[in-house]
């Protein structure tokens, strides 16, 4: 069996007293793409946030198999992991260009000089980017923004990029877009962990998927197998009874 890329087993992330994300199992295979679906409140951010080392956690989360006893940002970023806030936090009075450069910075200090091939990369995923190159972000849109954040962080070439609610205040037009690059993203080697309250929108993109509700894991599987469970439809999807009962008939 291949060794998964990112495992985390018994994870929990408490807040004091308050268990916010108890016990669960994950994992994310090279070059796929898992979703972690939920209503507000359920640990879906709290999850990535530890899991990035942002949070303290207990459990076991290991890298490529090697298991990372106190996981750090420090750590995670230097295994090839990326993240992309909720709140995206570009830099509004800086350029497109600079916050992109910015997101090359680690690679920089270690010596590989080649920013300008990586933002070649970036821009030939969102040629949107490309055109605006030398705009502040803050005069971009909040599709343009969220195009950037992913650019960002593709800039440390990460093997796993973990996004948190990348739909979130996109029109739907925008979601689409910003997804079927989520998807692509497998092409050139990164793997995706993506946390979404738009449940079908990620389903529809992901490999696997896993149901969090109140910090657990109340259902997992395969993206597509998930898209049809009952339990799905009537809870995420927005569809009531009668319409997954006519479905069903046809």
């Amino acid at each position: 069996m291949t060794t998964p890329l990112l495992q985390l087993q018994g994870f929990s992330v408490a807040y004091g007293e308050v268990e916010a994300v108890h016990n669960v199992d994950l994992t994310v295979a090279e070059g796929e793409i898992v979703t972690v679906i939920g209503p507000n409140g359920a640990g879906k951010t709290t999850l990535l946030a530890a899991a990035m080392g942002l949070l303290p956690s207990r459990g076991a989360l290991s890298m490529g198999g090697e298991r990372l006893a106190r996981p750090s940002v420090e750590a995670m970023v230097a295994r090839g992991v990326g993240l992309v806030p909720e709140k995206r936090e570009l830099f509004g009075e800086m350029s497109v260009d600079d916050n992109l450069l910015l997101g090359g910075f680690a690679r920089w200090r270690r010596g590989q000089r080649d920013q300008r091939a990586r933002m070649d990369e970036v821009f030939a995923i969102f040629p949107r980017l490309a055109e605006r190159h030398a705009q502040w972000a803050s005069t971009l849109s909040g599709g343009e923004r969220q195009m950037l954040a992913i650019g960002r962080a593709l800039m440390a070439r990460p093997r796993l990029l973990m996004l948190d609610e990348p739909s979130l205040g996109l029109a739907p037009l925008i979601v689409r877009e910003v997804l079927q690059v989520v998807s692509s993203l497998r092409q050139i080697g990164v793997s995706v962990l993506l946390v979404e309250q738009n449940a079908r929108a990620a389903l529809q993109v992901a490999d696997r998927g896993y149901v969090l509700e109140t910090g657990s894991v109340a259902l997992s599987g395969p993206a597509q197998t998930l898209l049809r469970d009952r339990r799905i439809i009537e809870t995420y999807l927005g569809i009531g009874n009668k319409t997954t009962s006519a479905a069903t008939a046809a």
